[in-house]
């Protein structure tokens, strides 16, 4: 105790200056941090005025960000007093080494690069990627935010996405809704026909352009199954889908047209029953 009390006394104006130069350290620490998020807030309007993508706009704010605080971190470490050199050679390869430990954030994040790059979809788009299908929200610097149909936040590491397949259905205009209506075989499928024709052109939200596609697709066991390929507009898709489904069958019953369930005929021999 003796020996520290003597080693503090003897470097008071050491500590005081340490003490002092801690305390400036941490100011520009907090200072710093937010000068990072502001910065990277005006990188956000700049890019909103621009008419950027929000997902672009999301990925690039918080690499800005990021690269921020680094340059916050060695300033600080430098007004401590530390050799700046050294610590970017520490850095360096304390960096290889947390690379090679982190090779999977590092593959997501030159994937965010990629998808920001090559645009496969967009902030807004409706899209199914890494088995989730959902709207877009932000692609960030290791992972992209969904929203899906039941207002779940999904986020999906960008390595997943871009090893995988990305289906973009907002890309296009139009969609076509495939649809499978089975029959009885007892049916005429000439009224079958007409009916399910009537029921597509009642729906306006159905284009005439390309043409609506009917047709005879499977003699199944248990039914003969007619498809019904109407196109309509991206954004139409569901509500149409829903609407025709309902109005096909309760068409075909004011038509006395059957849609069979699965079933199995059994057939008895009858002299097989008299020896039994």
């Amino acid at each position: 105790m003796e020996s520290i009390t003597n080693w503090i006394t003897n470097n008071q104006e050491l500590m005081i200056s340490f003490g002092i130069k801690l305390v400036v350290a941490i100011v520009i620490l907090i200072v710093g941090k937010l000068v990072a998020r502001l910065v990277s807030k005006g990188v956000s309007k700049i890019l909103e005025h621009k008419s950027v993508d929000q997902a672009v706009i999301s990925f690039v704010a918080s690499l800005v960000y990021g690269i921020g605080i680094a340059i916050v971190f060695i300033i600080a470490i430098s007004h401590l007093g530390f050799n700046t050199s050294s610590l970017v050679a520490i850095v360096g390869a304390a960096g290889l080494a947390v690379g090679l430990a982190l090779q999977g954030s590092l593959s997501n994040f030159a994937s965010g690069v990629l998808l920001i790059s090559f645009r496969p979809f967009k902030a807004g788009d409706f899209v199914e990627v890494g088995g989730v299908a959902g709207i877009v929200e932000e692609i960030l610097i290791f992972s992209t935010k969904l929203r899906t149909g039941d207002n779940k936040t999904v986020i999906i590491p960008n390595g997943a996405i871009t090893s995988g397949t990305i289906t973009n259905y907002s890309t296009k205009p139009t969609r076509r809704i495939d649809l499978v209506i089975g029959v009885s075989y007892d049916a005429n499928l000439a009224d079958a026909r007409k009916v399910l024709a009537d029921v597509v052109a009642a729906d306006e939200r159905v284009l005439k352009d390309p043409a609506v596609t009917i047709g005879v697709s499977e003699l199944a066991d248990s039914a003969v199954n007619i498809v019904v390929r109407p196109w309509v507009k991206s954004a139409n898709y569901w509500p149409t889908y829903f609407d025709l489904m309902e109005n096909i069958k309760v068409a075909l019953d004011q038509a006395n047209i059957e849609i069979p369930y699965p079933q199995v005929a059994l057939h008895m021999n009858k002299e097989d029953q008299n020896e039994s």
